[in-house]
């Protein structure tokens, strides 16, 4: 089946645009050969949000083709800790792939993309403004076949990070103030 849509004016099925790890080299290949610049970024994108939109849209547009790397399950949970991811690796990538800036995604077992980087060779590499000045994972890779490297600034004020800390503190206010309880007290249902 292929990923077009049924119905004229329906996007096409975004997990049409999830590429298996195994096929990516020859995803890269076939771009390189239809003479496509190729970006590529990777992170966990646990809890999608405005931050993680903006600086993908402002990766894409430094190419012709983005190709985002995503950390599995487990590499999430090595880098992030017990809890997390919130969302599945199949979840985060279905949503990645439905943004229209995102050509495609592919997941990565490990905790750092350099074997995937090695695999890709993108022409641009992109990470988020907090890397700036520091050792970018692939550079290296990226560099020595005549690539660049760049460093985008984040939203202030948007991550993962953020957003779960802020509806833990909604919980526990939710919890002192009424039990955990939305509505109508308990004596206001009885009457």
């Amino acid at each position: 089946m292929s990923g077009r849509p049924e119905h004229p004016g329906v996007p096409e099925d975004p997990s049409a645009r999830v590429i298996p790890r195994r096929g990516v080299r020859a995803l890269c290949a076939r771009l390189r050969n239809e003479g496509k610049r190729i970006v590529f970024t990777n992170g966990c994108f646990d809890l999608l949000h405005a931050g993680h939109a903006q600086y993908l849209r402002r990766a894409a547009a430094l190419g012709d083709v983005l190709l985002v790397g995503l950390n599995s399950d487990a590499s999430v949970r090595r880098l992030k800790g017990e809890g997390r991811p919130v969302q599945r690796a199949a979840d985060r990538a279905y949503l990645l792939a439905s943004l229209s800036c995102v050509s495609y995604v592919t997941i990565f077992p490990e905790d750092t993309p350099a074997r995937l980087i090695g695999e890709v060779v993108p022409h641009v590499l992109v990470k988020g403004g907090d890397w700036k000045g520091k050792e970018i994972v692939g550079s290296d890779v990226v560099r020595a076949h005549g690539g660049a490297v760049k460093t985008i600034r984040f939203l202030p004020g948007r991550s993962t990070t953020s957003i779960l800390a802020r509806a833990a503190d909604l919980r526990r206010k939710g919890r002192g103030s009424s039990g955990g309880r939305t509505g109508t007290s308990r004596s206001a249902r009885a009457s």
